[in-house]
């Protein structure tokens, strides 16, 4: 098996607090870097991975403790009913696309391939990012930008894109560079195409609402003690998680009960978010980004 090498993994697993017994869930299998790790751990325990890429069904490990689902995250307390391993010690979720994902021209994902323009994490949705740009309405597309890619000119950038398509196809990277790289600031080009990617790829496969649900339903479906463990590797993605380890609710409000007790779900270990050091941001760039918080339910 050739298995991806996740960022912050030895801090990740550490988090999870691994028991040779234990039930555990790796939400975002991926390239299984993280399922590995979790799978030298276990004795008798079990490990269940969730992914939607079909792509992932040719990397699978054949481990007898090993279980993959191929459907999204947001349905994990049902899926888990169905495998009977409710309650499970821990959940681990890595946020960000898959080296497979990136490396792969014909999917869409990196802003340095000239694939067509698709962004879809399943392969078996309808709509790409070609579809968003193609039929949104400047309103549409203004809310996009301005919700998931934090633009403060978003509305010029939607116009700027129905202004183009009135006269050519958005098929590629290039027709984005061609529609909008006026707006981009000389030197940072590169951060602005990624925010472009960032929105598309959030509306495309809902990924804030999914994360919702799966952090809403990881409070029922763990153990008392059992760890949440999340790497986020955008603002929008960290403040949820960071809020919800913080309070159990999305906007860090902390309520109390008629004695002043809080009442919150979970503790949060990392008062501060885990981040990588120097040196795995020299081997993988893409670590940069990335925050880990880690959480045990009450």
């Amino acid at each position: 098996m050739n298995y991806h090498n996740p960022v912050l993994l030895k801090e990740s697993i550490e988090g999870l607090n691994i028991k040779p017994n234990g039930i555990y869930v790796d939400v975002t299998y991926g390239g299984g870097g993280h399922s590995c790790e979790i799978l030298k751990k276990l004795d008798k325990g079990k490990l269940l991975a969730f992914d939607v890429d079909e792509d992932v069904l040719k990397n699978v490990s054949d481990n007898e403790n090993f279980t993959l689902i191929n459907a999204n995250f947001r349905f994990i307390k049902n899926f888990l009913k169905f495998h009977n391993s409710i309650p499970v010690d821990g959940i681990i979720a890595d946020l960000g696309i898959s080296s497979h994902q990136i490396d792969n021209p014909e999917r869409g994902f990196s802003i340095r391939s000239e694939g067509e323009l698709d962004l879809r994490m399943d392969q078996k949705s309808e709509m790409t990012a070609r579809d968003v740009l193609s039929n949104y309405s400047s309103d549409e597309l203004k809310e996009v930008f301005h919700k998931y890619g934090e633009f403060s000119n978003a509305g010029k950038l939607a116009n700027a894109i129905v202004y183009y398509r009135n006269e050519h196809e958005i098929i590629t990277l290039q027709d984005i560079k061609n529609a909008v790289g006026r707006f981009a600031l000389r030197g940072k080009e590169n951060k602005f195409y990624a925010r472009i990617f960032q929105a598309l790829r959030i509306e495309i496969n809902n990924e804030l609402d999914s994360l919702k649900e799966l952090l809403m339903q990881s409070t029922e479906v763990l153990k008392k003690g059992g760890r949440l463990v999340v790497i986020s590797y955008h603002s929008l993605e960290d403040r949820l998680v960071k809020n919800y380890m913080k309070s159990g609710n999305f906007e860090g409000i902390i309520e109390k009960d008629f004695f002043g007790n809080e009442i919150t779900p979970m503790e949060m270990l990392t008062r501060k978010p885990i981040v990588p050091l120097d040196e795995e941001i020299e081997k993988n760039n893409r670590a940069r980004s990335a925050k880990l918080r880690i959480a045990i339910k009450k």
